[in-house]
């Protein structure tokens, strides 16, 4: 599910499914600690949102979860962006320029794209 603003879906998520990640992409022994460190991010604006994505960028490493804690900490969007909005983020503003069809399929791909993440 998600909540949409402009052209962008925004996903509606909630700790359970931090949590659920978690789980999915550490190790079982290693639960604790990411938890622990996804505290590390003390933005209030949209915690659980902002932590699957530093999720997501990290790919089941301590290290890279570590770099997008701190990442997230100076500025959340700079996670956000290439977490969810991959394709998108990468033509910043030049996205405005291309066809509104092709600019829709971009936002699709990349929605997909975060939904089978999520949901595999």
């Amino acid at each position: 599910m998600y909540l949409a603003v402009g052209h962008q879906p925004i996903p509606d998520v909630t700790p359970l499914d931090v949590k659920r990640i978690v789980r999915r992409d550490f190790p079982e022994i290693q639960f604790d600690s990411v938890m622990a460190a996804l505290k590390g991010y003390e933005g209030n604006r949209e915690r659980s949102r902002v932590q699957l994505a530093i999720l997501k960028l990290a790919r089941g490493s301590l290290d890279a979860l570590r770099k997008h804690i701190n990442t997230a900490t100076q500025d959340f969007r700079d996670v956000l962006a290439p977490a969810e909005y991959p394709e998108y983020s990468k033509l910043a503003f030049r996205v405005r320029e291309l066809p509104a069809a092709e600019q829709q399929r971009i936002i699709d791909s990349d929605w997909t794209q975060y939904q089978d993440w999520l949901r595999r």
